[in-house]
């Protein structure tokens, strides 16, 4: 039996995440040693999403995938987890929860840059559908500008190990609602940016041997 793809497994957990009212930013099925696959469910939501809560989704998901059978008698790991700290801004409302977060910012080919400069860290200030306002000039000179979103190549969240500066918070509005404080808090954060997350380890049951007599 083939494995299924992303978007088959994106279609069969969709609905559990919506439900609980976030948002499903993503599945990757990759190997993870051996004859096991990797299942990663990526979700996040306007306000902080606890471990709690994920454990309670992975158990639904988990539930869900058995049901629809469709990885037969393959063994797989299921993790169910939240985006790093340095996760790429690539819709609205990414722009939207990284409010007061400090971003690397790159602009597209062609696009005017903003202070001549094409690559370019800000703390993220107000979005709209069209822009975003973006905090530069650091601690010492902080000031704000306005970007067109269709103008950004790319964007990352960037870790961070200090407190931002009083005047750049005010500058960005302050931290999205529910979402945590930038600087100190990130020295927790593992190198690699994860969130929170679940694993389970899902192996076929097989069946008692039938006609065997000892």
């Amino acid at each position: 039996m083939p494995m299924p793809t992303e978007e088959r497994v994106s279609q069969l957990v969709a609905g559990l995440v919506e439900r609980r009212g976030l948002d499903l930013e993503g599945v990757h099925i990759t190997a993870a040693g051996g004859p096991q696959t990797r299942v990663t469910v990526t979700v996040d939501g306007d306000e902080t999403v606890d471990l709690d809560m994920i454990a309670e989704l992975s158990s639904q998901i988990s539930e869900a995938l058995d049901a629809a059978g469709d990885f037969g008698e393959k063994p797989y790991l299921l993790e169910v987890t939240t985006p790093g700290v340095d996760r790429p801004l690539t819709e609205l409302r990414h722009w939207r929860r990284a409010r007061g977060r400090k971003v690397r910012v790159r602009m597209r080919a062609g696009a005017q840059t903003p202070e001549g400069k094409a690559v370019f860290e800000a703390r993220v200030g107000a979005a709209t559908e069209t822009e975003v306002a973006l905090v530069v000039g650091g601690k010492r000179a902080p000031h704000r500008i306005s970007v067109p979103l269709a103008d950004i190549d790319s964007a990352v969240v960037q870790v961070e190990f200090s407190p931002p500066g009083a005047a750049e918070m005010e500058l960005a509005g302050g931290v999205a609602t529910g979402r945590p404080e930038p600087g100190a808090a990130d020295e927790a954060v593992d190198a690699a940016g994860s969130g929170e997350a679940v694993q389970r380890e899902h192996r076929p049951v097989v069946a008692p041997t039938e006609g065997i007599v000892e």
